[in-house]
């Protein structure tokens, strides 16, 4: 990319899929998430495209078609209920909005694959990085980064890379392309004794290293740290894979005042890693990048973190740029850092 192409603007379409029927009371997953995000659509320098639900077979790529079936049986028989222990829960239309939320992230794929804009962000729930090829677990039914990124590669796409940084390790999309030579996996999140869901330690896929990357943080790791990380480690990481297209699972509640976790992001923390997402999508797969939205239960960090995203996307001036900086100081990660690069490599 050349010095000065990035004030350039882009085309850049969104799905939004908030599926206001998929609500259990009390729970922190809840179509509220996105209330402030949505009177704000009309203002965002991007096309907005429908979707429409995955199919079985685009769903069956990824998932055990066992568990398709179990838990379509489930959401049509006995909800509402809670199936795990997170606590995920169905709804008598879950299963419907679970499909129509992978469709959203297909629908952006395609057209970005298409060339109909140069990227996209499917703006969904429920949520899908937790769930396993054979289980539903972590607020998520079916696996939308994965779905999409199985998609792509029967459109032609020979190398796909998921980028995740959501708060929570992306441990059903590490399960899905584990032993998946054609996709490439960094998950960038809080770990601790007793922090959802356990997994995402430094080595532990040590059969695919620079492929599959875990980079575990400590509470309160913000703007700084994963600045660092997204120079010393994605970077590299995208030059050793070569993706031909990246999808980012971004989730809002690495934002230093979500009430769940107690990571450090700013909203300008997540303008500056959409910025960087993009820059790596456009110097080394042609710009082709779908984020995908994961988490986030603070309403306004949602609608600020996505509007960052957007403008990162679009190339678009931010307008009422959110000053949100985090009270909490930083852990200093240089060492874990380092150790990470030096695993895979990228040092």
């Amino acid at each position: 990319m050349l010095e000065g192409d990035y004030n350039l603007p882009m085309s850049t379409a969104y799905t939004f899929i908030p599926s206001p029927n998929y609500l259990y009371p009390d729970h922190p997953e809840r179509p509220g998430r996105l209330d402030v995000l949505k009177p704000r659509l009309d203002s965002f320098s991007a096309t907005r495209i429908e979707a429409t639900p995955a199919t079985r077979e685009e769903v069956a790529r990824v998932h055990n078609p066992e568990l398709v079936s179990a838990l379509e049986k489930v959401c049509r028989e006995d909800a509402p209920a809670i199936i795990d222990y997170a606590p995920t829960y169905v709804t008598p239309s879950s299963f419907d909005d679970a499909l129509l939320a992978a469709g959203g992230v297909i629908a952006c794929a395609r057209a970005v694959l298409r060339g109909d804009v140069d990227n996209a962000f499917a703006i969904v729930r429920p949520p899908g990085h937790h769930a396993e090829p054979d289980r539903a677990m972590g607020f998520c039914l079916f696996n939308n980064v994965a779905i999409g990124a199985m998609d792509a590669l029967a459109h032609g796409v020979d190398r796909v890379m998921v980028i995740d940084y959501d708060a929570h390790h992306g441990n059903g999309t590490q399960a899905a392309f584990l032993n998946e030579e054609r996709v490439a996996f960094l998950s960038a999140h809080q770990f601790q004794p007793g922090f959802y869901p356990g997994t995402g330690a430094l080595k532990e896929a040590p059969h695919a290293k620079k492929r599959i990357v875990n980079v575990p943080l400590p509470a309160r790791a913000g703007d700084k740290v994963y600045e660092e990380i997204a120079d010393k480690i994605f970077k590299p990481f995208v030059e050793s894979f070569k993706p031909q297209m990246i999808f980012v699972s971004v989730g809002f509640d690495a934002h230093w005042n979500d009430p769940i976790t107690s990571l450090g992001l700013s909203t300008s923390g997540y303008f500056m890693l959409a910025q960087k997402c993009v820059a790596l999508a456009e110097e080394f797969c042609g710009g082709k990048i779908v984020f995908v939205l994961e988490g986030g239960y603070d309403p306004v960090n949602v609608a600020e973190g996505a509007e960052a995203t957007i403008h990162a996307l679009t190339r678009s001036p931010r307008r009422n740029e959110a000053s949100d900086p985090s009270p909490y100081r930083e852990p200093d990660c240089e060492s874990r850092i380092e150790e990470i690069r030096k695993w895979h490599g990228f040092s």
